[in-house]
Parts: C-alpha cells; structure tokens; sequence
C-alpha cells in the first residue's frame, strides 16, 4: 500500500513537471494594439518633413520598422480599411466606395479581428477602425465595441471657421476649437484607450485592442495650441511646372483641368490647418504609447500604426483629400513596433496595407490562412534590408474607370481602363515628384512594356 502510495505521488510529480515544462515552452502570445488614422498622408518628422512635429509617431518609428514605402490598396476610407482587415485586394472585396458594406461579397470570411477572437484573444476597439457607420462595423470581430460616429463630444467652443468652396467634389473647411484635447472625439478615444489597456493588461488572455482616430481627417478641427504650431504665412507651395498636366490622363485627376485652383493665401491657410490636425493626432497617439510604456506592455505586445490612405494637400494643380493613385494619396505611414521587432530600423522595401493580416498572424503564432493576399512582413521586422518582392498595387475608380497602378522601386505605371483611357509612366529616380508622364515617350516602351505585364500578372492571380 505504502509502496503503490509512493508510486502514484511520483507519477504525479512527473505530470506536473511535464506539464510545465510544456507550458515554459509555449511563449505566450503576443497582445496587438492596431492604431488607425485617418487620412494621414507622410508629412511627419519621422519620414523626413521639415516642418510637421510629430514627436510620438517618431518616437515609435524609434522604437520599431518605420516602413518608408507603403501603400494602400484602395485610397479610400471603406475600401481601404476592408481591404486591410480582411487580407484581400479590393477585386476579391467587391468593395470599392463609401456605400458597399464589408461582407457584401466577402461573407463569413474572418476580419484580422475576429481571427485573432477566434483563437482566444479578447477583442476591443474604441473609434474609427472599420468605416463609419452601423452598416460598415463588424461586431462578430469584437468583444468591445465602442463606436466612431463622425460626431464630436457635446460642443467645444469654436474660435475661428473658415470654409472654402470647390466648383467640383470637395470644400476645404477647418475650426480652431477652444477645449482641452480630452474633450474633443479624438481625445475620448485616446483617455478610453489607455483606460482600456490597463484592464486589459492585468487579465490572463492576450488582447486585441483597436483604437481609430478621425483627424486629420476633414473638416480639420483641434485646439487652438497646434494651430498655433503652424503660421500659415511660413507654409511652404511646391513650385509645379504646369505644363505637365497636359501630359496626365485627365481619368487620373479628382477635378476638371479648367477648375479654379484656390488662392497661395488660402492653399497655405489649409495646409497649416491640417498640420494642426496632425500635431494633435499624434499628441492622441502619444497618449495611447505612454499608457503602453507605464504598463511595461512593450515586452509583450505589437503595435501597428497606419493610415488608411495618403492626402493630396493642393499638388497637380488643385488636387485635395485622397482618391488619387499619385505618390500623395496612394502611400501611407506605417510603423510596426514592439516584442520581435528591430529597433529604430527604417524599410526601404515596398510593402502593402494587405500585408498587415499576415504579419500578425505570423508574429503571434496563429495557424497560417492560405486565402490571404499579402505577405506577412516578419523577415522585414527583423531584417529590413531583407529579400523582397518590391511591388506594390493600388486601384481606384474615377467617374466609372477603373485605373490599376503598379509600384516598383524605380517605376510607377497606371492604366485607366486597361489603357483605353490613357496611361501613366513615372521614373522615380529621376522624377519623384511625378511631373513627367513617360508613358508615350519612345525610349522607355519597353520600360511600359514589363510594367504592363506585372499588371496582368497581378490581374491573373485575382
């Protein structure tokens, strides 16, 4: 009896050790903090502008891979955020405007949300991460769900408004506010945030934490101290030879070639303002990366900021807002940092909004999904001079015609239905700026020739 006692105590013991030897070697999973802005184009310190204070964003692409070429795949709010959160291209999504919701076409395909939901992660999110609106959000994702809705808290006092008409889609419209930034929609989202991660820190699960803010996004509203960052007498105008517009497609601008181009005066009092709106964003974000900082989350956690898309500030002769596939609206900022990632690493490489899906996936050990479109980043984060494929794709679709564009590290080429609209060429070794439309010029055929086949390619594997 003694001896059978003995026995089952041992074999017990060697369970338990088993047990946790087998729970030391299963890491723990990484928790996610998925940071989405809206129309924030790459006019920030960390990506080289002069003028644009953007301490917390730099202080992220410090601490992680700042991705210096990375585009979306629709530079459009609703096509673009399904197109990244889903992991498919805007032709699987069937998504291409404001009005189409997520799982029209796409059905019970699992949002990068609900995968992680689906594998034990506690989900959350606090403002704009799918499109605005009942119809855009995507509860199955969520276990929290604190909605965006394009609305400010009740009323900060308003300084100054000043609107400017177009004769065509858009009106450029800003206001100074007279609150504190925790008063402002941008400002909740950030206090609910950090509130959030401290719940969520001290639970067993890992997490997924969503947090979507609106500015820069139009109209531009902050509190008057970031205005007060920006004269609007000191910004700058890119000097632009107007005859390259003959050159353009007229399929590929948002306007009219005869439309009014708005005062210098105005142009520069539009720019600061949405500088104001970025200064104020990023102080937001700074507010969600100390509440990581003080949690000690970093070791432990992955946090992705981007913008949906890119923002025209007034360049080829007028252009404003985003839905265009020129260097402005096509590319975006995205910075990925935290527990895997190498630190203060810039990426040359080409990457895609596409690619986000599966690098997390991969990072947090989550069992691969063969349906998605991208590639998962990881060689990059942690070498990012690492092999590449270096292409990019960005489609959108002006009036009914579609342009498909491809990006390569020297080339950008577009056509506008399938050519019958016209084309685009531009070297950007040479031209980064996109002024000289190479599209027709005889030495560079078979330059349009190749890039002509990786559209097909790309258009072959839909």
């Amino acid at each position: 009896m003694l001896r059978a006692t003995i026995h089952f105590i041992l074999f017990a013991l060697l369970l338990a050790l088993h047990a946790g030897v087998a729970a030391a070697a299963e890491p723990a999973r990484l928790n996610v903090v998925l940071i989405s802005i809206d129309d924030l184009n790459n006019d920030l310190g960390c990506f080289g502008h002069p003028l644009v204070r953007s301490p917390a964003i730099d202080a992220l692409a410090a601490r992680g891979v700042r991705f210096d070429w990375a585009y979306c795949q629709y530079p459009l709010c609703n096509p673009s955020r399904v197109s990244m959160l889903s992991g498919r291209r805007p032709d699987t999504t069937g998504v291409y405007d404001l009005e189409t919701p997520p799982r029209t076409r796409l059905g019970d395909t699992p949002f990068l949300p609900e995968y992680f939901r689906s594998h034990g992660y506690r989900t959350a999110h606090v403002g704009k991460v799918f499109h605005t609106g009942d119809d855009f959000e995507d509860p199955r994702s969520w276990d929290v769900e604190i909605r965006e809705t394009g609305k400010h808290p009740p009323a900060p006092a308003i300084v100054t408004t000043k609107r400017i008409e177009r004769p065509r889609k858009y009106s450029i419209e800003w206001a100074v506010l007279n609150s504190r930034d925790e008063e402002t929609a941008d400002g909740v989202v950030a206090v609910r945030a950090a509130a959030m991660l401290k719940d969520y820190a001290a639970a067993s699960e890992p997490f997924f934490l969503g947090v979507g803010f609106r500015r820069p996004h139009a109209p531009y509203a902050a509190p008057k101290k970031y205005f007060d960052l920006y004269p609007a007498s000191t910004m700058p105008l890119a000097d632009e030879p107007p005859a390259h517009l003959a050159k353009i497609p007229e399929a590929a601008l948002t306007y009219p070639l005869k439309t009014p181009l708005i005062s210098p005066t105005e142009r520069q009092e539009a720019i600061a303002a949405y500088y104001a709106c970025v200064s104020f964003v990023d102080a937001q974000i700074g507010r969600v990366l100390a509440a990581i900082d003080e949690l000690g989350l970093w070791k432990n956690t992955v946090v992705v900021l981007y913008s949906d898309h890119g923002y025209h500030l007034g360049e080829h002769g007028g252009l404003w807002h985003k839905m265009t596939v020129f260097e402005e609206s096509a590319r975006v900022p995205m910075i990925i940092a935290g527990a895997g990632v190498a630190a203060g690493q810039p990426c040359e490489r080409l990457v895609e909004l596409l690619d986000v899906y599966p690098t997390l996936v991969e990072l947090c050990g989550l069992p691969k999904i063969n349906e998605l479109e991208g590639h998962s980043l990881r060689p990059l984060l942690v070498d990012p001079k690492a092999a590449w494929h270096d292409v990019a794709y960005t489609q959108v679709r002006h009036d009914g015609i579609m342009g498909r564009s491809v990006r390569t590290p020297r080339w950008r080429y577009t056509e506008w239905d399938e050519g019958r609209a016209g084309d685009e060429l531009y070297d950007h070794q040479a031209d980064p700026r996109e002024y000289q439309n190479l599209a027709n010029d005889p030495q560079h055929q078979s330059d349009r020739q190749q890039l002509h086949k990786l559209l097909q390619a790309e258009e072959t594997q839909r």
